[in-house]
């Protein structure tokens, strides 16, 4: 049954103006967005597939180009679609960043951050560039791995800190295994890092893991 045959307090889009974009399911946002259907499966089914498929709408998002286009109802032109919606999120959470305290928005640092990596399917390394009042100046990847490991330089970061005439940093990569914990290799790298920086008066405020659904602070395990 098409969407329009629904009754219309139960159709997705009327829903959403009615009672705002929290009470719909995943799978009825989804269906906003891609609007229509196909021949015997509505927006709503079409939505449910693609999450089945993918098992999560952080995985929906990093899903590939040619992976996502052979989606019957899907292509090029709804993966555009997706990863602009997906990128304007990541904007308006940076200019919040860019317009407050980071110690004082704790939350949109760490939505922020899984934004970047959940889902990342290699090891990423990035980091966050303050000013004296802990505002983003900028972000950058710098550091890119296999699943397993990444090479990090602290001589690079001091070099992009000092370019930024950043005061403060913070650190953050991903666990593309899903297991948050950080490993000795991570403990040692932010020792490492730390050391390097505060030579040029730049501070570690946090680093942060992402792995999956989770979000590992060092500062707030005590590991900083």
């Amino acid at each position: 049954m098409a969407i329009t045959d629904w009754p219309e307090f139960e159709r997705p889009r009327e829903k959403l103006l009615q009672k705002g974009a929290q009470s719909l399911s995943d799978a009825e946002l989804l269906a906003i967005f891609l609007r229509t259907g196909v021949k015997g499966k509505s927006a709503v089914d079409l939505g449910r597939e693609a999450l089945v498929k993918y098992g999560s709408l952080t995985q929906l998002f990093a899903a590939a180009q040619p992976d996502f286009c052979k989606m019957r109802g899907l292509g090029s032109v709804k993966y555009a679609q997706l990863q602009a919606v997906f990128e304007l999120a990541r904007r308006a959470l940076q200019e919040q960043l860019q317009r407050s305290d980071v110690l004082n928005s704790p939350k949109s640092v760490r939505d922020y951050l899984g934004l970047l990596l959940k889902g990342r399917q290699q090891e990423v390394f990035l980091v966050l560039f303050l000013d004296t009042q802990h505002r983003v100046i900028a972000f950058e990847e710098l550091f890119h791995g296999t699943l397993s490991q990444t090479s990090v330089y602290p001589r690079e970061v001091v070099k992009r800190a000092l370019a930024h005439n950043a005061a403060a940093v913070i650190l953050a990569h991903n666990h593309p295994s899903g297991v948050a914990e950080p490993s000795q290799a991570d403990q040692l790298l932010t020792t490492a890092l730390k050391q390097a920086l505060v030579m040029v008066d730049v501070s570690v405020l946090d680093h942060f893991v992402v792995a999956g659904g989770q979000i590992l602070s060092f500062a707030e395990k005590g590991l900083l």
